[in-house]
C-alpha cells in the first residue's frame, strides 16, 4: 500500500434519542447559529420542529436558510454567506442530506472570505478559514456528514465540481436513523446506488497489497447489498435504517481508502451530466457506473474478477478472468435495476444532443481518474453507452 495520513476530526454521534446533545456542542462555537435546510421535509416529518425546540432551550439566537436544492446550488451558497456576514453568525447548523451539508461547507468557508465562494469550487482560490458547524442527517447517501469534501453546482454557467478542505470538517454531526424513516423509496435507493458507488470508486485503485482495504470494502457492499432489499420493502424498518445508514458514513469518511487513491472518474462524468440536465447525482452514477467498468475492464482484469467473487457471488469455475469481471458487472447492473434505479440516461430524457457539451464539461481540467485516466475519446464512449 501507499504511504499515507489519517485525519477525521468529525465527533459522531449515533443512535436513537441523540439530538438532545446540540444543547451541549452547537453552545461551544458561539450563540448565533444559523440553520440551514433544505425543500421542507424536515417540517412534514417533525424534525424542525424538534430542532428548534432544542436550539431556544439551549437559549441559542437562531437563523434560517431554507431552500437548499438536491444539486446545491452557488447562488444559494452566497445568500447563506450574506446571512452569515450580516447577522455575524457563529456557527451553522445543517440539517438534511448530503446537498444540505455540502451547501453549508461552502457557507461556512465562503462566510470568512471576501471574495466569490465559487473561487473554491473553481480553484482560483483556497480556504484559510471557515466558520464551525454541525449536522444533523436525514438521509442516507452521500457521506458529507464526516468528510470535507463538497459539491457545487453553478446553474448559470452549467458547471457542477467538487471541492473540499480540512477546515470544512464537521465539528460534529448526529445520526439517528429515526430520522432516515420518512425517506421515500426513491431516495432511499438513491442513497444505496450512491454509498456503493462511492466504494466503487475507491476500490478501483492502483496500490498493492492492500488486503485490509480490500476486504472492509468488500465486507461494507455485501452488507449494503443483502440489507436494501429488505429495507425497500419495509420503509420503516429501524434495523435497516441504523445498517444503511451507517453503511452511507463509513463508505466516505476516510476509513476506506487508507493507503490508496480512489478513481473517482465515473463521478466526474456524472457531474457533468447533472450540471447540464440538473438529474439526480445517484440516478446520473446508476446509469454510468457500469459502463465506466466495461469500459476499463482491460485496465485490471482481476481486479474487477475479485469484485464480482466475492461481492456479486460469481463462481469463477471454467470462467475466464475477463468473463468473471463481465459477469460480475451484469450482475451490478441486475441488482441496481431489481431496486428500481435507472438504467439509461434515456430515462431523464437525455439524448446525444448535448453530448459534446458534456464531455467539454468533464474534461474542463484535462486527463482524469486515478486507477483508468480517461481522456475526451474515453469519456464519449461512455456517455454514448450509456444513452
Amino acid at each position: 500500500m501507499n504511504a499515507f495520513s489519517f485525519y477525521n476530526p468529525v465527533k459522531l454521534i449515533f443512535g436513537k434519542g441523540q439530538l438532545d446533545q446540540i444543547k451541549q456542542e452547537l453552545p461551544l462555537y458561539g450563540k448565533r447559529v444559523l440553520v440551514v435546510y433544505g425543500g421542507g421535509s424536515i417540517k412534514k416529518n417533525g424534525l424542525y420542529e424538534e430542532v428548534m425546540t432544542t436550539l431556544k432551550d439551549a437559549e441559542l439566537e437562531v437563523f434560517e436558510l431554507s431552500g437548499v436544492e438536491p444539486n446545491p446550488r452557488i447562488s444559494t451558497a452566497r445568500r447563506g454567506i450574506e446571512l452569515c456576514k450580516k447577522e455575524n453568525i457563529d456557527v451553522l447548523l445543517a440539517v438534511g442530506g448530503g446537498s444540505v451539508i455540502d451547501c453549508t461547507k461552502l457557507i461556512a468557508a465562503g462566510a470568512t472570505y471576501e471574495g466569490d465562494a465559487w473561487d473554491f469550487v473553481s480553484r482560483k482560490a483556497v480556504p484559510e478559514s471557515a466558520l464551525p458547524f454541525g449536522t444533523v442527517l436525514t438521509l442516507a447517501a452521500t457521506g458529507s456528514e464526516m468528510n470535507s469534501g463538497s459539491v457545487i453546482t453553478n446553474e448559470e454557467t452549467e458547471e457542477k465540481y467538487g471541492w473540499g478542505t480540512p477546515l470544512v470538517y464537521p465539528k460534529f454531526s448526529i445520526l439517528d436513523p429515526t430520522y432516515t424513516l420518512s425517506v421515500p423509496l426513491d431516495h432511499t435507493v438513491y442513497g444505496v446506488v450512491d454509498m456503493m458507488s462511492h466504494i466503487f470508486e475507491q476500490y478501483f485503485n492502483n496500490a498493492t497489497n492492500t488486503p485490509v482495504q480490500d476486504e472492509m470494502c468488500e465486507g461494507v457492499l455485501r452488507a449494503v447489498m443483502e440489507t436494501a432489499p429488505k429495507l425497500l420493502n419495509d420503509l420503516h424498518s429501524y434495523e435497516h435504517r441504523e445498517t444503511i445508514l451507517f453503511s452511507g458514513t463509513i463508505a466516505l469518511n476516510g476509513m476506506l481508502q487508507m493507503g490508496y487513491r480512489g478513481d473517482w472518474g465515473s463521478h466526474n462524468i456524472e457531474h457533468a451530466v447533472s450540471a447540464v440536465y440538473d438529474i439526480p447525482h445517484a440516478g446520473g452514477l446508476a446509469i454510468l457506473f457500469p459502463h465506466w467498468m466495461r469500459h476499463n475492464v482491460k485496465v485490471d482484469p482481476e481486479r474487477f474478477a475479485r469484485l464480482a467473487v466475492y461481492v456479486f457471488g460469481v463462481e469463477p469455475e471454467g470462467k475466464t478472468v475477463e468473463e468473471i469481471a463481465h459477469e460480475g458487472i451484469d450482475n451490478l447492473r441486475e441488482y441496481w435495476t431489481s431496486l428500481g434505479a435507472p438504467e439509461t440516461l434515456s430515462h431523464y430524457q437525455i439524448d446525444d444532443s448535448k453530448l459534446e457539451t458534456m464531455v467539454e464539461k468533464a474534461m474542463v481540467y484535462g486527463r482524469f481518474g486515478n486507477f483508468a485516466p480517461l481522456e475526451a475519446e474515453d469519456v464519449r464512449a461512455i456517455l454514448k453507452a450509456s444513452l
